[in-house]
């Protein structure tokens, strides 16, 4: 299955391999379509893959972290 989703990423994690811990503690590969960091936010318009059930507990994890997602 394959979700593209717009992140919406506060500052704290810019200075965090967030991508990298996406990859290591989950079964899906992101696909970074287009994204922008700044100091004070950034975004990313990111495609994953993976079964369902993966995508939802990553979907929950960003979200408990503190990154906004939209479908995209």
């Amino acid at each position: 299955m394959k979700k593209k989703v717009e992140l919406n990423i506060p500052s704290d994690f810019k200075d965090k391999p967030f991508f990298y811990q996406i990859i290591k503690n989950f079964d899906v590969i992101p696909k970074i379509i287009e994204a922008s960091f700044s100091t004070q936010m950034g975004w990313a318009i990111v495609e994953f893959e993976g079964d369902k059930k993966e995508l939802d507990c990553l979907f929950e994890y960003l979200r408990e972290n503190g990154i906004q997602i939209t479908p995209y």
